[in-house]
């Protein structure tokens, strides 16, 4: 396992106002700020930090904003702020800091004076904002994360010690955003719980937007191991590269993380698999390229996007549900919904495992609380079918509902083999259809965000 080294990351709103030049009156304002250090935060050091958020000015609506964050409060006693936006089409600067002085510690801290300018030259407007201490303490306090910067290359390594009785997955999802098509890649070992040879098999399948769905499967063939991914006969999945052949595909695709790692299952069941199961996604989100061949047809991709996942466990679930749904401007949620075969597990309805990373947050903060809640409490629910199943479920302040369809002729059918011989069957869909709907608890519930998606959702339901 690699050292890892470890970074900052924190939300923080402020509330004021600005005077544009020309005008009489001042505009309300409220500035929403995501903060990605690549240090942890010290005092007596200066850090630089990157910002992105949002905007909002009285009147101009909300703007995307980006930039930089000096935070300095002993060497330099100031924290400055440097965005960017579009106003009215031209683009706007804002720099502005807090002078931060012992005498005056609260006010200093929370008081950020600032001017704008036309094109980083000509004075825009002056005005303050304010950060609201009894408001918004909590809130900032409770987003700060600490996380990991080592990298996902190390979540691509196998997991298998030679223990018997063990399935371990890599598959990959992806749309084309020129043709509609989806496209599946899916690579396997199975440890036979009897002691035998492990072996390696998958396929590859192809769904266009107009016509039937297409695959071939590779192997089973010895597993004869590989320090860094998959490596079969004729196929490969490792960091940042997946080729191969199989039947009438071919396939050779450069994989660009665009996100950090998604912890599906809780953290600690991945570093150490106490459950039947886990999944994680090395990056939430990657964009691919190249070139996918099947028969005298070629599919060429250009920053496709998409995700790999990964899976360690002792075999497939009695019944399961599956999704990964890119929603656009970097947000992604994943979801995997299961009932254990497991004596005892079996009886109990599917356990919800849903992340949801929006704007550079992942709510729910404890990936262990959809599944199980608070004292039992909350507990995100499934109902798994075909053509259609949904999730929803309650977490502090927001709640959110889900409903994945999954058309018969855009689905394929294939069948499993579990480490002690038995078969499952999964439904798989890279071009399934989405609604998600987020609610927060403002006295009532009241819509937050909407997503729909139409053939761009993956997903998939296993059964017996």
């Amino acid at each position: 396992m690699p050292v890892s080294e470890r970074g900052t990351a924190f939300a923080e709103t402020m509330l004021g106002s600005v005077r544009l030049m020309g005008e009489n009156r001042d505009r309300p304002v409220r500035l929403d700020l995501q903060v990605h250090a690549h240090k942890v935060l010290l005092p007596h050091r200066t850090t630089q930090a990157t910002l992105s958020g949002q905007i909002t000015i009285a009147g101009q609506g909300n703007q995307a904003v980006e930039g930089q964050m000096e935070i300095s409060p002993l060497a330099r006693r100031r924290i400055r702020y440097q965005l960017a936006f579009i106003l009215e089409g031209r683009r706007v600067t804002f720099d502005g800091w807090k002078s931060v002085t012992p005498k005056r510690p609260l006010s200093s801290m929370t008081v950020l004076p600032y001017t704008l300018y036309e094109d980083g030259k000509q004075p825009l407007g002056r005005g303050t904002l304010r950060f609201p201490v009894i408001t918004g303490l909590l809130p900032f306090l409770a987003s700060f994360r600490f996380p990991s910067r080592s990298g996902s290359k190390h979540l691509l390594a196998p997991r298998w010690n030679g223990t018997p009785g063990r399935t371990e997955v890599w598959y990959t999802t992806m749309t084309d955003p020129a043709t509609g098509s989806g496209v599946w890649l899916h690579h396997e070992i199975v440890t036979p719980t009897d002691g035998s040879q492990a072996f390696a098999h998958g396929w590859a399948a192809l769904f266009p937007k107009d016509g039937p769905v297409k695959h071939a499967r590779f192997g089973p063939e010895p597993w004869r191991g590989a320090p860094d991914g998959f490596s079969a006969k004729d196929v490969s999945a490792f960091p940042g590269q997946l080729a191969g052949s199989a039947g009438d595909f071919a396939w050779k695709l450069t994989e660009e993380s665009q996100d950090e790692p998604l912890y599906t299952f809780p953290r600690w069941s991945w570093q150490r698999p106490l459950l039947p199961a886990a999944q994680i996604l090395p990056a939430a989100q990657a964009a691919y390229s190249g070139t996918i061949r099947h028969g005298d047809q070629n599919l060429t991709l250009d920053q496709a996007p998409g995700a790999s996942a990964r899976i360690y466990g002792h075999g497939n679930a009695r019944r399961w549900a599956w999704l990964h749904a890119n929603l656009g401007d970097g947000n992604v949620l994943e979801i995997v919904a299961a009932v254990s075969k497991r004596p005892g597990l079996n009886r109990l309805p599917p356990l919800v495992f849903l992340r949801l990373r929006r704007d550079g947050r992942t709510w729910p903060r404890r990936a262990e609380r959809t599944a199980v809640g608070w004292a039992g409490l909350g507990r995100f629910r499934a109902r798994i079918g075909l053509p259609q199943w949904t999730v929803q479920g309650c977490a502090g302040l927001r709640r959110i509902h889900v409903t994945v369809t999954q058309p018969e002729d855009r689905t394929l059918t294939l069948n499993y083999s579990d480490p002690d011989g038995s078969s499952a069957t999964c439904s798989n869909s890279e071009t399934a259809d989405a609604v998600i709907r987020l609610e927060r608890w403002w006295g009532k519930w009241r819509p937050e965000a909407e997503w729909k998606l139409s053939g761009t959702a993956h997903a998939e339901v296993g059964d017996r």
